[in-house]
């Protein structure tokens, strides 16, 4: 079992941290998710991918959390800046670039639902094919398309928004100060 905590704690840390969006959440997440293993792990099937029941697991354990906190949201303040590997060899004006991306995908899968968020999330940052996000959400294939598609369409509407507002606010400083 400490074997199997080594091997992928980071994979159901960095889950849990997407979903989530806080260190401290996605670290008790992602204890929770291998008590949750330790007591069901009679309950593998073995000719199932034991990484994608390990992130099924995280996955349930995270839309549980959600759901208790529904009604309060996670703070910016509380989301630590990511800092990839690659990003220490980048020039500075694409670390920034990036660094903003990151901040506003966060803001992004915040405001989604939990399980829009952990279709996105095991999607995107898993490479789990339908099938296997089906299987991890208890849910048809279908379903699974059909969220990952309202999701997609949500963050590109929050987007697309978020920038509208911004070049609106643009234009009137820019009139205030020709005024």
């Amino acid at each position: 079992f400490e074997r199997l905590v080594e091997a992928y704690h980071q994979p159901v840390y960095n889950l849990t941290y997407r979903m989530l969006g806080a260190p401290q959440e996605a670290e008790d997440a992602t204890q929770e998710t291998f008590l949750r293993l330790y007591r069901r792990f009679d309950t593998y099937t073995p000719g199932r991918k034991f990484s994608s029941w390990l992130l099924t697991i995280a996955s349930h354990c995270c839309i549980d959390r959600l759901r208790r906190q529904r009604g309060s949201s996670v703070s910016l303040e509380e989301i630590a800046e990511f800092a990839g590997p690659d990003r220490a060899a980048a020039d500075p004006e694409a670390a920034a670039v990036a660094t903003e991306r990151e901040r506003e995908v966060r803001q992004l899968l915040a405001e989604l639902g939990p399980k829009d968020r952990a279709v996105v999330v095991l999607h995107y940052w898993y490479g789990l094919s339908y099938e296997e996000m089906a299987q991890a959400l208890d849910c048809t294939v279908g379903a699974v398309k059909s969220r990952l598609h309202r999701a997609r369409r949500t963050m590109a509407e929050t987007l697309l928004a978020r920038q509208e507002a911004v070049t609106s606010r643009r234009r009137a400083q820019g009139r205030e100060v020709r005024g």
